[in-house]
């Protein structure tokens, strides 16, 4: 009898960080010198850009072939 274990792979640490890199970005509110903007983030949280308005973040993501996703 085969376990989950015996059929699946193990992925590296460096493997799941990198999991949805080229499909993913996430946008969540942020505080920047006390204002409140938008960040949007690659899939493994890091920081690409902070934009002033949530549509507007949405909208440079799907300019660069990439699926947002809100995070409150």
């Amino acid at each position: 009898m085969n376990t989950a274990e015996q059929t699946l792979p193990i992925m590296s640490d460096h493997d799941l960080a990198s999991l949805g890199l080229q499909e993913v970005a996430y946008v969540k509110p942020v505080k920047v010198e006390g204002a409140s903007v938008f960040g949007v983030y690659a899939a493994d949280g890091t920081e690409i850009a902070i934009l002033a308005d949530r549509d507007i973040a949405m909208a440079a993501i799907r300019q660069h072939d990439l699926a947002p996703v809100s995070v409150h």
